[in-house]
């Protein structure tokens, strides 16, 4: 059986890349949960160590990213830098 834990949720001000909120606010949408969901469970599987998503998640994403031309990767963290040039 499904056992919930009880939690305590803060509002943040998290500022994200234009084209990686998009991709995924379309893959919450399609797993039919919220945003916030979404980013916990993939922090909470990284915390871990553990894979994020299945091949059929990842197919959607790659498709969500070519939609909304997503080009950036892993290999671009912690490289990125605002338009008028600060980070």
């Amino acid at each position: 059986m499904d056992e919930r834990k009880p939690i305590e949720r803060v509002q943040t001000g998290v500022r994200l890349e234009k084209r990686v909120l998009k991709v995924l606010k379309a893959v919450a949408a399609h797993h039919e949960i919220g945003l916030g969901d979404l980013i916990e469970g993939i922090v909470l599987h990284a915390f871990e160590g553990k894979v994020t998503f299945g091949a059929d998640s990842l197919a959607f994403i790659e498709a969500m990213r070519k939609a909304y031309g997503l080009d950036l990767t892993a290999a671009d963290s912690h490289k990125l830098v605002e338009q008028d040039g600060s980070r």
